[in-house]
């Protein structure tokens, strides 16, 4: 009864107040209880989507042996790639004077990654042969088979590993490698002496729509073009010409297609009159750059994927024929990458099956299906430059083949 007394001498102000507090805290626990809520339903279905919960114990036992072998086979035979090398070029380095530094960091830092990539369809079937001849040779894939795993659901754990090794050899390859292959390709020429083409002569080519430049010579070493002229159209008649005798191209400016033209003169048609304009220096944006001025071998290995496909479509639409190069480039980046599938459903199937005489034979077969398949790649990418054969096709063409082979051994794989 006391209490009952107590709440009927509060003030009408004072309880409005108290039901006001009561409702903003049971809105605020509400609140909180929704939050709640959501954040358990992502907790829930994150578990569910960890790709972890999809591979049991055979699974993720099968993917550390893919894993652990290739990594292993990429130390084993760069290393031995890295001596040989060494050892044939030291002659040259001492003669240049090569720093240890310059060797360690900028030439071997970046020559380890770029040909683990390069061949990285060898170290996957060497990997797989290895490791799948070995489980094959200790029963292992016996018992796997007699406790009724098929051979369909066996491939998952490879299939796995190849994605993971895909995803990483695409990435490497597109956009991290090509900034180290510059590096590279730079200490080469300054000391390893390897020749690059550093001038061109009597280079035409369209800048813009109806906008035509003409360099008579051009040095790549000091990005210096001599005897230049742009040529303006419009409706099929001369607009303006502009003639330098020199031209250089801004290097450190931020902004691309930055050029200084000294001595020049334009000269602008209107109809019947024409204006003349002259001066010592002009700084201009005309759409080129020295590379598209200067080829030198490796040089579209130097651009990541997305640079590739902007200079492709840039050359494209100027007219030019000297893509091939880029587009077998572009499109054998992702080809290599798909081959880790092929490749190891050829492996898998091969060395699965116990047999005598150990993985010997196996792993010849290994070496020969891989260097057959890289031979492939290099004949296939030179027909598409000397025999304009479709780049993509010309990347393709190894896949394609190789495709026939791996559904034949995987029909012939035991079950």
């Amino acid at each position: 009864m006391k209490t009952i007394k107590k709440i009927k001498k509060i003030s009408p102000v004072k309880s409005e107040k108290i039901r006001k507090r009561a409702r903003s805290f049971r809105g605020w626990m509400r609140l909180q209880g929704g939050r709640l809520r959501k954040y358990f339903f992502w907790l829930r279905y994150l578990s569910y989507a960890n790709p972890l919960n999809y591979v049991n114990r055979l699974d993720k036992y099968i993917i550390s042996k893919f894993i652990g072998t290739y990594i292993f086979s990429i130390l084993l035979i760069i290393s031995i790639a890295i001596v040989f090398d060494f050892n044939e070029n030291l002659a040259k380095f001492s003669t240049y004077g090569a720093p240890w530094n310059a060797i360690i960091f900028d030439y071997y830092a970046n020559f380890v990654p770029y040909f683990a990539n390069l061949f990285s369809p060898l170290f996957v079937f060497i990997s797989v042969i290895f490791f799948t001849s070995k489980l094959a040779g200790n029963s292992e894939i016996i018992a796997m088979l007699a406790a009724g795993v098929s051979f369909k659901r066996l491939l998952k754990p490879y299939l796995i590993s190849a994605a993971l090794i895909a995803v990483v050899n695409f990435y490497l390859g597109s956009y991290i490698i090509p900034h180290g292959t510059v590096v590279r390709q730079a200490f080469e020429a300054k000391y390893k002496n390897s020749k690059q083409v550093t001038s061109a002569n009597n280079v035409q080519l369209m800048v813009a729509p109806g906008t035509i430049a003409y360099i008579q010579q051009y040095d790549n070493t000091s990005k210096t073009g001599y005897g230049f002229s742009l040529d303006k159209f419009e409706n099929k008649k001369l607009v303006s010409h502009m003639t330098a005798p020199t031209i250089r191209y801004d290097s450190i400016s931020e902004a691309r297609y930055h050029w200084k033209a000294m001595n020049y003169k334009i000269r602008s048609l209107k109809g019947l009159r024409e204006e003349i304009q002259s001066g010592d220096v002009i700084d201009t944006l005309i759409q080129m750059e020295p590379m598209d001025l200067v080829f030198s071998k490796g040089q579209q290995e130097t651009l990541t994927s997305s640079e590739l496909r902007e200079y492709i479509n840039k050359q494209t639409e100027r007219g030019s024929v000297n893509v091939v190069q880029y587009e077998v480039e572009y499109h054998k980046r992702i080809a290599t990458s798909f081959a880790s599938f092929i490749l190891t459903i050829i492996g898998a199937s091969l060395s699965s099956r116990k047999r005598k005489g150990g993985m010997g034979l196996y792993l010849g077969i290994g070496l020969a299906l891989s260097f057959t398949y890289i031979l492939l790649q290099t004949i296939s990418s030179t027909f598409a430059i000397n025999a304009d054969t479709p780049a993509m096709l010309a990347a393709w063409i190894p896949n394609l083949l190789y495709v026939f082979i791996a559904y034949f051994c995987y029909r012939q794989a035991p079950n």
